[in-house]
């Protein structure tokens, strides 16, 4: 491959996951402050809902559609759009629509406050959004003369969008009548100030919007920057023929327990996994007296991609880590570090150095875990539904652990740990600490995959990062 594709393939996955990362981190405590509901769902479907099991509805919230529009969509995806993109269409061509209509839908979150709207154009985006997940692996694959040496470089460029995205907001989420009364002489004083003076509160969440600007932005750079990349003709129907009920096969793998254990732990994972997520933004920012940490609002999101950084360079050691430690014990690691993590949440929420610095856990989880996953299923699985089988798992990770906790989390953090405008992060905090640990146990005593495969380096997944 020469240099000036592989130097486009490297900036089409950073702005592919910079998406992404713009809006996820903040929205979870962006959507209370719209006044949308984490157990009512919208008056329109009130009746619908209430003749539903009660264990279903919190996933017809107000808030658990929206938050779950990117799972759902996950889950399609597995079904239909990827293959359907995949077959029909000129992979950047595809590339360039979905960003295009996308992020005009992102784009618009911003400017709106009704739920309907808010929903329907977070639907829009994610279903567009989620198949050029697999789409921009594509158009990577088939340009790549040597995959194995190649991809895990250009798929890095998307851990540094999700991490270079983040950094903005250190100058859009800022309090800048603060800053002007301060009156600071000289650039660096100004720029002490800015840092400074982050939004707190109600600012904070009102200032979020411009998370979904910033990704309507970025999306439809990528639709422009798309129809500059290497033509990627469909597949043929006929390439991929035996393909088409291999996630049935794939499937049937689930009756060897190593593999039914795994995809059961796979769904604990993301769904503590997402727990970080729907919570860490609001445990940063919250105030001192509302039990959080105090971290003012532009420095949020910059602190939650140490774990990203992190990340860069335990992949770089993961496959000595398999061959040292081995399958097993690797994955044991990784869930246990969401333990680690939730309960120094937990424990220590007055010490922000502390707080800080356990955000490096999180780029380890990710790493000793999804990865290694990703790893697994290449190394195991038979070569004909391999592709499926990764899918599968993906839709457990993407998909069904994520929409659990997107239903979930809303209600626990602001209705069953919240009283009197006080959260007791404590208490929620022990809920994905003891089902991590419930993960681990479940790996150490049924987990026992047989020893003919070799572990080696590299993975291919897109969870959240």
């Amino acid at each position: 491959m020469n240099s000036g594709i592989r130097r486009k393939l490297f900036i089409m996955m950073v702005l592919e996951i910079a998406i992404w990362g713009a809006w996820l981190p903040l929205i979870f405590g962006y959507l209370p402050s719209l006044g949308f509901s984490p157990s009512a769902p919208p008056a329109a479907l009130k009746g619908i809902v209430e003749s539903l099991p009660k264990f279903m509805h919190v996933l017809f919230s107000e808030q658990g559609l929206i938050l779950n529009a990117f799972p759902v969509a996950a889950i399609v995806g597995m079904f239909f759009s990827n293959q359907f993109a995949d077959r029909n269409f000129a992979a950047e061509k595809f590339l360039a629509f979905s960003h295009l209509i996308g992020g005009a839908a992102i784009l618009g979150c911003g400017f709106t406050k009704d739920f309907w709207p808010f929903f329907l154009l977070m639907l829009v985006h994610c279903l567009l959004y989620v198949p050029t997940l697999s789409i921009t692996n594509s158009i990577a694959f088939a340009n790549m003369k040597d995959a194995q040496k190649e991809f895990g470089v250009i798929r890095m460029g998307g851990t540094f969008g999700w991490i270079l995205v983040a950094w903005p907001f250190t100058f859009i989420l800022v309090d800048w009548a603060k800053v002007s009364a301060l009156n600071p002489q000289g650039i660096v004083k100004w720029f002490d100030a800015v840092f400074a003076s982050g939004l707190t509160g109600d600012a904070l969440k009102s200032a979020t919007k411009w998370t979904f600007v910033v990704s309507g932005i970025i999306s439809l750079t990528l639709a422009a920057f798309s129809l500059t990349l290497p033509h990627t003709p469909p597949k043929k129907k006929e390439e991929g023929a035996a393909e088409k009920l291999a996630w049935l096969e794939a499937l049937k793998l689930l009756k060897h327990p190593f593999v039914l254990v795994l995809f059961l732990v796979t769904f604990v994972d993301s769904f503590v996994h997402n727990c970080y997520f729907n919570w860490t933004g609001g445990f940063l920012g919250a105030s001192r007296e509302a039990g959080g940490v105090g971290i003012a609002g532009n420095w949020i999101m910059p602190v939650m991609t140490i774990g990203q950084v992190a990340e860069l360079g335990t992949m770089l050691v993961l496959g000595a880590t398999l061959k040292r430690f081995g399958w097993k014990m690797t994955m044991i690691v990784g869930v246990l570090g969401h333990a680690v993590r939730f309960a120094v949440y937990a424990f220590f929420p007055e010490s922000q150095t502390i707080i800080i610095v356990v955000q490096i856990l999180h780029g380890i989880c990710y790493a000793f875990f999804f990865a290694t996953v990703y790893i697994f299923v290449d190394e195991f699985f038979p070569k004909d539904v391999r592709a499926s089988a990764q899918g599968l798992f993906n839709v457990m990770i993407l998909g069904v652990g994520a929409l659990v906790a997107n239903s979930i989390c809303p209600m626990l953090m602001q209705e069953v740990f919240t009283k009197d405008g006080i959260t007791d992060f404590k208490g929620l905090f022990l809920v994905p600490c003891y089902a991590a640990l419930a993960g681990a146990a479940a790996l150490l005593l049924f987990f026992n995959p047989p020893k003919s495969a070799t572990p080696s380096g590299g993975g291919t997944g897109s969870a959240p990062h």
